[in-house]
């Protein structure tokens, strides 16, 4: 038997069809039992003794484990194959589109198709704050680079890559609301409270039936009187009992403005995605129901016989028109909502343009709201206090450098910083994962 070696890894070569491969990584040299029951569960793939096959084909990206990869590796666990750590599928290159931010071409397949040759990167403590903004699209702005460096000068150092980093992040208009929470002046006149206050004020004045809002990042409101069917325990078998308890329902909507006009299929379900942890991580854990999704864009210009479009002539976009953006985008949302088990239910349509003094308005950057309701016990609306020295505990995949500065990024004009790193701010969606999460929650 021939398998190729990878670090202190191996990979194996299942051959389904003769443009479809299935590489498996393992820990060690699988034995006649495994290969067979893998043949099996690839429905009749086989077994080939090559450690690389010739010709060009199309994968996964190797820094990105995949979903599907997921998945399937917790299969052959569940069937008893030890020691396997990823599983891809590469198709034989035949000209066929494909995601760029998921997939890549490759020459030949053998070991290098998952080799990494990443080490991370020493810390770097930042001299030159304005240059290591404009270089890593921070957004920061020169109020923010003059507080640094106050901080700088009292702690007796200069500040480090991630501290810079995660200062941008937390600051940005993406998590503080800075405009809205900003000095609100009309025709030269301060006014008593900011936008975000008079948004609040409503709420404050009329609190009606809402149990939460703007304490977390969904609200709750006061719903029924609801009998569960449920296991009288969760965390064994047991037997199904009937109970009564005071319910409330989630609400939420939130913007993914920047990443759906970047990557429109991405964007969008990422955009679902977030708006669904939120609701799922309202209070102390609640339970998502459905999903809305609201595009606004320019023109579309799907057909001739809109008289209004022809108006104004069809501009150049920079990354994806609004005819790519309402579809890509509209899958992606209703692909993540498919995956994760919450259907999208409804949602709406705006194209804009507007022509005055010689300049045309429009929604360069594509609005794309993503909603949704669900529900909780009354019981688990609040979070609990957080207390010193308590454990924090994260669930989720793998991270990597894509999705990390979108909250920067999003803060500024789309174009205004270099191509890779917007689109590096864009998350990639994994709704398998995140429901496992919810299945935990």
């Amino acid at each position: 038997m021939r398998i190729a070696i990878l670090g202190a890894t191996m990979i194996h070569i299942f051959q389904k069809s003769s443009d479809l491969y299935y590489i498996v990584r393992v820990a060690n040299p699988l034995n006649e039992s495994d290969k067979n029951k893998l043949q099996w569960l690839f429905s009749g793939a086989h077994f080939i003794s090559e450690t690389e096959i010739k010709g060009d084909f199309i994968g996964p990206r190797k820094e990105m484990i995949t979903p599907w990869s997921t998945n399937a590796v917790e299969i052959t666990q569940n069937a008893g194959i030890e020691g396997i750590e990823r599983i891809e599928s590469f198709s034989t290159d035949k000209g066929q589109l494909f995601d760029p931010m998921l997939q890549k071409r490759y020459s030949d397949l053998n070991e290098s198709i998952f080799k990494l040759d990443i080490a991370p990167k020493p810390i770097q403590h930042i001299e030159d704050l304005e240059a290591y903004n404009q270089s890593e699209g921070l957004a920061l702005t020169g109020d923010e680079i003059d507080f640094l460096k106050e901080v700088s000068e009292e702690i007796g150092r200069s500040l480090t890559d991630s501290e810079v980093f995660g200062f941008s992040q937390i600051n940005s208009e993406h998590c503080r609301h800075k405009i809205f929470n900003g000095t609100f002046i009309i025709d030269g006149e301060e006014q008593p409270l900011t936008l975000f206050q008079w948004i609040k004020k409503t709420s404050k004045d009329h609190p009606g039936q809402i149990v939460s809002a703007y304490k977390d990042n969904v609200a709750f409101i006061r719903g029924p009187r609801a009998e569960q069917f449920a296991p009288k325990t969760q965390d064994k078998p047991d037997f199904f009992e009937i109970k009564d308890y005071d319910s409330i329902i989630s609400l939420k909507a939130e913007t993914h403005n920047f990443p759906t006009t970047v990557e429109p299929f991405n964007g969008a379900a990422t955009g679902a995605g977030g708006e669904i942890r939120d609701r799922m991580a309202g209070g102390i854990g609640s339970f998502p129901l459905a999903g809305t999704a609201v595009y606004m864009t320019g023109y579309s210009r799907l057909t001739e016989e809109n008289d209004w479009e022809k108006a104004i002539p069809a501009r150049k976009w920079l990354y994806q028109s609004p005819k790519e953006i309402l579809i890509k985008a509209s899958n992606g949302a209703s692909d993540y909502g498919n995956k994760f088990g919450q259907p999208l239910i409804c949602g709406s349509v705006l194209t804009f343009e507007h022509e005055e003094n010689q300049e045309t308005i429009s929604f360069d950057k594509v609005i794309m709201l993503a909603g949704g309701i669900g529900f909780a016990k009354l019981k688990d609306g609040i979070k609990k206090k957080v207390e010193k020295d308590q454990t924090v505990v994260i669930l989720g995949g793998d991270n990597y450098r894509i999705g990390m500065g979108g909250s920067a990024v999003s803060s500024v004009d789309t174009g205004a910083f270099d191509t890779s790193l917007e689109l590096n701010a864009v998350q990639r969606s994994n709704p398998e994962m995140q429901k496992r999460v919810a299945n935990a929650v």
